[in-house]
């Protein structure tokens, strides 16, 4: 029996072999730099941090991110599957085993023998009985095993062991995904909380200009075209704060869902206004041969083509026959006292064979499915390896060219403050009005806002720059006291 097993145990594993993931993008892949990397002048080719949030310098966003890596939702949705997927390859593992069990009973047979006068029941012209009782005892274990001799079961463990790892990556998407949304709510909240600031103070000064102006129309210096010009742009600029404030709100209630718990409970921590963090001086970018090896989506892409050539193995082990050894061991005997006595031992072993001849049309049809399965899963393998160099280029290019905006605005925000205090001067000098000084001073408010939004727009690039180097997973992360329950 052992040299049959031994041969049974040597059999071929059927189905194609996974040989590694295709290549995508064979440029990147080379080594190449990124494209559009060249024209952003404070980016470097080495190897970027992995909590890049960090780099910003404002701790209460460190804080968020922590606790929204280590509490958010939608990690530990991703997290829960990944231990399921981890059972089902236990069970799949498991599989390979010997299945045993045991059973026992204990019967007590009642048999009519009235009828069977000729049967011997009876003694020599003794009396019949009119029933048999007979105890029946039995104790035993049964054993099945299939013998994997075509590998569908090692082809079932590959592919659980492959989504497996694909559930892993997707808990590192995950990450990925909340830390970016995180920071960008964040930067939004600042963003918004500053350009409210800078409305209000436009706004005061406009009622201040439309006070002064029907003073002047009252006295003859003035027309009332005048007056209402200056009160459109008032309110103009007033209708402005209501938005500003539902954004606000909208961010407030975003980042404390992001973080689990419920809207405003994180209010109290960020309703004082703080400057919107900024990227740092020089920003580390690698190169895109390391960005494809990063990225979470794409390591789940190429485990999820492993896991889909796997399929194939086990539709083609269908096609041949399925071995099971089966054996029995026991104890079986009308006297319980017996049960375990050599006397009343019994056992069996032998193996089967099934083969569903007739179902070939089936099988064969299930494995032209699978490999268009396995077909479809190379075709999102390489539109996510494309898919996340277009993200990469992209957020490189939009990075780049906000910076270039900032530093335009930022001067333009510098000409207006000077234009201010001249006119500051003018007017001490009595060489001009003070509706004109307002007027200025209006111009200096709105070139200020539009620094503060490109500022927020410039750090929002570069957080969506970090989520596409697929920055941010596999940290160890703790609740955070900023956010305690």
């Amino acid at each position: 029996m052992l040299p049959v097993t031994a041969a049974l145990l040597g059999g071929c594993v059927v189905g194609p072999d996974y040989g590694g993931a295709p290549i995508a993008a064979p440029r990147a892949e080379a080594g190449a730099p990124f494209m559009r990397g060249v024209a952003v002048r404070n980016a470097v080719a080495v190897d970027p941090p992995a909590r890049w949030w960090t780099t910003l310098g404002d701790p209460v966003l460190s804080d968020l991110v922590e606790a929204a890596l280590a509490s958010n939702t939608n990690v530990r949705i991703a997290s829960a599957r990944l231990l399921q997927s981890r059972a089902v390859l236990g069970q799949r593992t498991a599989a390979l085993a010997p299945s045993i069990s045991a059973n026992t009973f204990a019967l007590n047979n009642q048999l009519p023998v009235r009828d069977f006068v000729g049967s011997g029941l009876g003694s020599a012209g003794g009396a019949v009985p009119k029933s048999l009782n007979i105890d029946l005892y039995n104790a035993s274990f049964d054993a099945t095993w299939e013998i994997d001799i075509f590998g569908g079961k090692q082809r079932a463990i590959e592919q659980a062991a492959a989504q497996g790892e694909a559930a892993e990556a997707a808990v590192a998407d995950a990450q990925v995904q909340v830390a970016a949304e995180v920071a960008q709510a964040y930067v939004t909240l600042r963003g918004a909380q500053k350009r409210l600031a800078l409305t209000q103070q436009a706004a005061t000064l406009q009622r201040e200009a439309v006070g002064l102006s029907q003073q002047r129309l009252a006295g003859g210096a003035a027309s009332s075209l005048d007056v209402e010009r200056l009160r459109t742009q008032f309110e103009t600029t007033a209708s402005q704060a209501p938005q500003l404030q539902a954004q606000i709100d909208q961010s407030l209630n975003q980042i404390a869902v992001l973080v689990a718990r419920e809207p405003g409970a994180v209010d109290a921590v960020l309703k004082q206004p703080r400057a919107v963090p900024m990227p740092p001086r020089v920003v580390a970018i690698g190169d895109p041969g390391n960005m494809i090896r990063r990225r979470p989506d794409i390591r789940r892409a190429e485990r999820q083509l492993a896991a889909a050539n796997a399929q194939i193995g086990q539709s083609v082990a269908r096609l041949f026959p399925r071995v099971n050894l089966i054996g029995n061991a026991g104890w079986v005997s009308p006297n319980i006292g017996s049960i375990g006595s050599l006397a009343a031992s019994t056992y069996s072993l032998g193996p089967t064979l099934s083969w569903s001849i007739l179902d070939f049309g089936r099988t064969l049809a299930q494995i032209r499915q699978s490999e268009a399965g396995a077909d479809e899963a190379l075709a999102q393998y390489e539109q996510t390896v494309l898919q996340a160099m277009q993200d990469a280029e992209t957020s490189l290019s939009r990075y780049g060219n906000q910076r270039t905006t900032v530093a335009r605005l930022a001067r333009a925000s510098a000409s207006a403050g000077k234009a201010s205090m001249l006119t500051d001067q003018r007017n001490t000098a009595g060489t001009i009005s003070t509706i004109d000084v307002l007027d200025v001073e209006r111009q200096r408010l709105q070139a200020q806002q539009s620094l503060a939004q490109a500022q927020a727009d410039y750090t929002t690039a570069y957080v969506a720059l970090q989520k596409s180097l697929g920055l941010g997973w596999g940290l160890p992360v703790e609740h955070t006291a900023l956010i305690a329950r």
